[in-house]
């Protein structure tokens, strides 16, 4: 019997999936796609018991005369390889006596797309533990760093007090144990700078500069920061184009950089600046002759808080500084280092389109104040305070506001001019720039100064100042203050 003849046509033939016709358990027509999933020919597969192609857990349903529903299961290729497939059977009643069809559909992609979504979900897991890990060795080493220092504040302070009462209070005693309190201040602002500059969330005011400028002008605090023992060599690069950055982090990256390498290098040795032109970046590379790192140390190298340095020499925060800086900077940063050949640290800058900015030549003295009115709003009452006593021992007259409602009241009450707005940028109820927007429509002249230690929610996208903005970045000493003050009133 022809069983092609009556049975194969366009619409079998050209079915997406594998057609079996089966009398008796044997396989009686194939079509195309039969061929493709099973690997046989068509010719070895006529004749042949369907039990050759189907596994031995899926065959014992196609040798039933009853039909199926759709079931996931598994049929073997001439090559041995099992190919996961979804069968139906059917049976059908023909002149010829009860045939059953069975259509086999290939799930090898659907089942790649779930291994897929498995292994996606699998590395999601792994990322987000790996997230929390980092956030809690980061909330940790941030406690461990900051109680230190508030226990020197704390204490010191309490030093300055118990001394002054004292009956015969000793004024050297009482400006040192101050110092003591401002030192310890001074290394919490230098680690906030550093959790900002890692979270890429400080405030940076980017220029078009040169590289080699920039390395020139820290080169010798370099050299007396790493020692005589050490050796700095500078290698500027010839025709270097200019890059977008921020002057003072190229130079804390260079600082961070060469206190690794210092530390690395107890002993003495040589450590390496050079600058070249490469395509459209430009490639500074540092480079240390010390005991070098091992590869699972070099793994975890820019991660937050991690460091090989015993307790209380280091906070681990060095190399991820650098990491954050280069990133809000465009580039990309790569380490290199191998137990005794010493280590080398990679910065590509994206080259600048602009020419060179002009420096700034202004004088940074502070000076005294010419009786100008100045609106200070600050939540933080202590904060408020300083401010106000800063201010007016230089010679301003100071309203003071504990938010953005208040200074409205205040600004409306006074009868004369109020030449400069001091707000900080986030506030409860309302945002220092809502303030300076509705301040500004009623008093055009007053022009504005903002202050704060996180400016990024308002102030710029991506870590840039938007044009024309004047922040002053906490915590700020009184010379800070007044210099930014003098300069906005006169510029």
């Amino acid at each position: 019997m022809e069983w092609s003849e009556e049975l194969s046509g366009g619409l079998l033939l050209a079915a997406p999936d594998a057609i079996l016709v089966l009398d008796e358990g044997v396989i009686v027509l194939a079509n195309d796609r039969a061929e493709e999933l099973f690997g046989y020919p068509r010719a070895e597969l006529l004749g042949r018991p369907v039990g050759m192609v189907f596994t031995d857990d899926s065959r014992a349903m196609h040798d039933e005369r009853e039909p199926i529903g759709a079931v996931a299961t598994s049929v073997r290729r001439k090559d041995g390889t099992e190919v996961p497939v979804e069968s139906t059977s059917a049976v059908v009643d023909t002149p010829h006596g009860r045939l059953a069809v069975s259509v086999v559909r290939d799930l090898t992609d659907r089942a790649h797309a779930e291994q897929e979504k498995a292994r996606l979900r699998a590395e999601t897991q792994v990322h987000r533990s790996q997230r929390l890990e980092s956030l809690g060795q980061l909330a940790g080493g941030i406690a461990h760093d900051f109680n230190n220092m508030l226990g020197v504040i704390v204490n010191y302070a309490n030093f300055v007090i118990e001394e002054a009462e004292s009956a015969e209070p000793d004024v050297k005693m009482i400006m040192a144990d101050a110092r003591q309190v401002i030192r310890a201040g001074e290394r919490g602002t230098d680690l906030t700078h550093q959790l900002l500059a890692f979270a890429r969330r400080e405030v940076v005011r980017p220029q078009v500069l040169d590289l080699n400028t920039v390395i020139g002008e820290v080169e010798e605090m370099l050299r007396r920061s790493i020692g005589e023992q050490i050796t700095l060599i500078v290698r500027p690069g010839a025709h270097l184009p200019p890059v977008t950055c921020d002057p003072g982090q190229i130079e804390q990256l260079l600082v961070n950089l060469a206190s690794n390498a210092r530390d690395a290098m107890p002993s003495g040795g040589n450590l390496v600046i050079d600058t070249e032109a490469h395509d459209d970046q430009v490639r500074m590379r540092v480079s240390d002759s010390g005991r070098g790192m091992a590869p699972d140390v070099v793994e975890h190298a820019f991660e937050p808080f991690f460091t090989t340095k015993a307790s209380g020499e280091g906070t681990g925060l060095g190399l991820a500084t650098v990491y954050g800086i280069v990133t809000q900077a465009g580039g990309e940063v790569s380490i290199a280092s191998s137990p005794g050949l010493g280590t080398t640290v990679t910065v590509l800058l994206p080259a600048a389109s602009g020419s060179l900015s002009a420096p700034d030549l202004s004088d940074s003295a502070p000076v005294k104040g010419r009786g100008e009115t100045l609106l200070v709003v600050e939540d933080e009452a202590a904060l408020r305070d300083v401010a106000g006593r800063i201010l007016s021992g230089a010679g301003y007259r100071v309203l003071a506001a504990e938010c953005g409602p208040e200074a409205l009241e205040l600004a409306a009450a006074h009868q004369g001019a109020i030449d400069l707005l001091v707000s900080d940028v986030v506030m409860p109820g309302m945002l220092g720039k809502d303030l300076a927007e509705r301040l500004c429509v009623v008093r055009p002249e007053t022009r504005v100064l903002y202050m704060s230690g996180y400016a990024q929610p308002v102030l710029h996208t991506h870590g840039t100042l938007d044009p024309g903005v004047a922040l002053l970045e906490k915590p700020f000493t009184a010379n800070d203050l007044l210099i930014a003050v003098r300069r906005r009133l006169d510029g």
